[in-house]
């Protein structure tokens, strides 16, 4: 049995401990989270452990394998590291990190630890994302010529504001520049994960950011376009906004290269929308898993069980990391220049 520990115990957070409580090489000994009413939730087995603090937890030395870091964006890195040196494997949610210089800090820690990182990028494990990855990994395409993101979807006050019975206040943490990172890292991050794991790192980035929503609330734009080049060849633009009314519209990529051109689009990049390549037949792909579900809002695929999967699979000897802490510092990475160029 791989044993677990859930730190955040969010919507994210509970998701990983359905998950884990799914697995039956898995077990869930502990959670943290700075809400005690959530000690008796139906999530959290009887013969789990909670403490308020990730001090108490540390202090209390229970013989967890990983530490699931789920807190709020800007905890990641430094709980990934302690939890590192108090003996534990981490898996970090997205984004690992708000900046490069924290992320390389997780990854010298794991060297100096011998400790493993896993990095939550679930977009991975979708069929048309697997597809693609193949597409890309037998050149199927030629050469690539061009490469569209497009991720439109709806963040309003629903999102930043925090309703308790009749009183709503502006959120803890989303919407705050230094906690939360901005939508890109937020809400966009898959999808650039997506971006640098089919086509590498990106360079001679130009960028432009606005602001049409929520400017009371929130200290980031959320509509912006960025342009750049391939290091491998090629140009790309990616294209964002959170401010589209109500709901989620589009989360899609185009690729053109010089033997075929493929669309990925659908909310959350779940459909086959055009395929058209020189001597190919397209392959009946598995139907995509639905998107989480937080009532106010959607976002991406629920694909955790196969995250917690190769966590376990790992530990056991029985696979290699699907996502290292060296992939998920080179998305931080092309979010910089997209967020700073």
């Amino acid at each position: 049995m791989i044993r677990f520990a859930i730190v955040g115990f969010g919507h994210i957070g509970k998701k990983h401990a359905q998950t884990i409580l799914a697995n039956a090489e898995a077990e869930l000994l502990a959670v943290v989270d700075v809400d005690s009413t959530l000690k008796n939730h139906p999530d959290i087995p009887v013969a789990a452990a909670f403490f308020e603090t990730i001090e108490s937890f540390f202090t209390a030395d229970l013989p967890v394998d990983v530490c699931i870091v789920a807190t709020p964006n800007y905890l990641h890195c430094t709980q990934a590291i302690a939890a590192m040196q108090n003996g534990m494997h981490v898996l970090i949610e997205k984004p690992m990190g708000l900046n490069s210089m924290e992320c390389e800090r997780v990854i010298q820690t794991s060297m100096q630890t011998d400790k493993k990182v896993f990095v939550v990028m679930q977009n991975r494990y979708s069929p048309p994302s697997q597809w693609l990855k193949t597409l890309t990994e037998q050149q199927k395409l030629g050469d690539i010529f061009f490469v569209q993101v497009n991720c439109f979807w709806n963040r309003d006050e629903r999102y930043y504001r925090l309703t308790r019975g009749s009183e709503t206040t502006s959120h803890p943490w989303k919407g705050k520049k230094s906690l939360d990172g901005g939508v890109i890292f937020t809400q966009f991050s898959h999808f650039v994960d997506t971006l640098v794991w089919l086509f590498g790192d990106i360079e001679q980035v130009h960028s432009r950011h606005y602001q049409f929503r929520n400017k009371d609330i929130t200290e980031f734009p959320d509509t912006g376009i960025s342009s750049f080049s391939f290091k491998n060849g090629g140009i790309g633009t990616f294209q964002y906004s959170t401010a589209v009314w109500n709901s989620n519209l589009e989360s899609s990529i185009t690729i053109i290269g010089s033997k075929g051109s493929v669309k990925v689009g659908g909310q959350y990049m779940e459909k086959v929308l055009h395929c058209e390549i020189e001597n190919y037949e397209m392959p009946l792909l598995a139907q995509s898993n639905p998107p989480n579900d937080y009532g106010e809002y959607k976002g991406s695929a629920s694909n955790h069980t196969f995250v917690i999967q190769n966590v376990v699979d790992v530990l056991l000897s029985k696979a290699a990391v699907a996502t290292t802490a060296t992939e998920g510092l080179r998305v931080v990475k092309a979010i910089e220049m997209m967020t700073t160029n």
